[in-house]
C-alpha cells in the first residue's frame, strides 16, 4: 500500500480556510488531519464541531480527526456528525478503552488510538485487533512545529511487530516532526501515514511538499 499524506489543519491559515482547503482538494495529500484540543489533555486550544463542519463543505477528502481532550466520549457522536471519518482518541484519556473504541464504530467511523511520547505501545497489546490506526505522538502534543524525538523510530518498529504477531490491519500514522528528512525512515519502520502541518503549510510550495513526501 502506498503511503498516505495527512497535512494537520493545525498549521494552517485559518483565516483562509477554503483556499487551504481547496489546495489541500487538489493537491496529492490523502486526508485532512484535525487536532481537536481543549486546554485540558493538552496546554492549547484549538477547534471544534462547528469549525470542523465548516471546513467539511468544503473538502473533498478523508476527515483524520484527533482529539486531545479529556473525557472524548462524551463527543464521539458529535464529532460523527461533524463529519470525522476516522476518530482517534488519545491511550491517556480513557480509563475504558475498549469501550470507547466500540462506540466510535458504531458512531459510524475507524477508530484510532494516539500514544504520548512516554508511553509504551505495549499497553496496546491485548486491544490492538480492535483498532483501525495507531497514532504514535513524535513531539510532546499541544503545538505545531516542535522537534523530532528520536526514539519514534523505535517505537514504530516495536508496534510494526506487534500488528504482525497478532495478525492485525491497524494502520501506524505519525504525528508531530515529520519532514522529508525523516519520512523514508519512518515509512521503513512500518508507518503508513505521515501526518505534516508546518512542514506543509509554512513551505513555500505547499501542494509541490506534499508531492515530494508522496515521492518519499
Amino acid at each position: 500500500m502506498a503511503h498516505i499524506i495527512a497535512p494537520s489543519i493545525l498549521s494552517s491559515d485559518f483565516a483562509n480556510l477554503q483556499s487551504e482547503c481547496e489546495m489541500l482538494n487538489n493537491s496529492e495529500a490523502d486526508w485532512y488531519h484535525i487536532d481537536v484540543m481543549d486546554g485540558v489533555f493538552v496546554p492549547n486550544i484549538t477547534f471544534g464541531m462547528p469549525v470542523i463542519s465548516a471546513i467539511k463543505k468544503h473538502a473533498t477528502k478523508t476527515f483524520d480527526v484527533h482529539l486531545m481532550i479529556v473525557n472524548p466520549d462524551q463527543f464521539i457522536e458529535d464529532f460523527a456528525d461533524a463529519g470525522a471519518d476516522i476518530l482517534t482518541v488519545h491511550y491517556e484519556a480513557c480509563p475504558h478503552l475498549h469501550r470507547s473504541i466500540q462506540r466510535i464504530k458504531a458512531a459510524g467511523m475507524k477508530a484510532g488510538v494516539a500514544l504520548n511520547p512516554h508511553t509504551n505501545i505495549n499497553l496496546l497489546e491485548d486491544i490492538i485487533q480492535d483498532i483501525d490506526l495507531v497514532c504514535i505522538m513524535s513531539v510532546n502534543p499541544g503545538f505545531g512545529g516542535q522537534s523530532f524525538i528520536e526514539n519514534t523510530y523505535t517505537k514504530v518498529s516495536e508496534l510494526k511487530a506487534l500488528i504482525n504477531k497478532k495478525g492485525s490491519n491497524t494502520l501506524i500514522e505519525i504525528d508531530g516532526g515529520v519532514t522529508d528528512k525523516n519520512a523514508r525512515k519512518l515509512l521503513d519502520c512500518g508507518a503508513d501515514v505521515l501526518v505534516a502541518g508546518s512542514f506543509v503549510f509554512k513551505s513555500d510550495n505547499p501542494t509541490q511538499t506534499i508531492a515530494n513526501l508522496k515521492k518519499v
